[in-house]
């Protein structure tokens, strides 16, 4: 695999993630599901995958990268394990609306572990590896340019939503309206 192809596939894959979050907004802003606390960390674990997909994107594939993407996705799917933990005994009531039989933290779960599993295999191609350069912003495709902006959009969206939510504070267990518009 040569190193154009992989940075390609990894813009490719921050959009897909950005898609994710996108996706959670959506549940969020549309049907007014606010996330609770580990819904917001499974968010965190998201914002690092896409971080260690950037980095591969600016700056070329390294296995440091990937390991960005590691770390991240197994903090997330540990959370996202977590709390499909605490709704599995019966008679314990779920978090949110299902989508396609499964709520979120159950899809954020599999999501993570797709993401564990993809990134193995990305890590395996040892010739992207190879004559690694930065790239600036005007050398980079337009795929690139646009994961770059997606995800620092959806970032972004992320830390004020977060902070809407929350406040400087702790954030409520049970959320049931925003702290900066209470």
């Amino acid at each position: 695999m040569n190193k154009s192809l992989s940075r390609q596939l990894n813009a490719l894959g921050a959009i897909a993630v950005s898609l994710v979050l996108a996706f959670a907004f959506y549940s969020q802003f549309v049907a007014g599901e606010l996330p609770c606390p580990l819904c917001l960390l499974q968010r965190v674990g998201f914002v690092a995958v896409m971080f260690g997909l950037l980095c591969n994107v600016v700056y070329g594939p390294r296995t440091s990268h990937y390991g960005i993407m590691l770390f991240g996705a197994l903090f997330g799917a540990a959370v996202a394990l977590r709390q499909v933990s605490l709704h599995v005994i019966p008679g314990t009531p779920f978090y949110g609306d299902p989508f396609l039989s499964f709520h979120f933290y159950t899809w954020a779960f599999i999501t993570f572990a797709v993401i564990i599993l993809g990134t193995a295999v990305m890590l395996s191609f040892s010739s992207q590896y190879k004559e690694v350069k930065h790239q600036t912003l005007g050398e980079m495709p337009l795929l690139s340019k646009l994961a770059v902006g997606i995800v620092l959009l959806v970032t972004l969206m992320n830390v004020l939503s977060t902070f809407a939510e929350c406040g400087p504070f702790e954030c409520p267990a049970d959320p049931v309206q925003y702290w900066l518009f209470s």
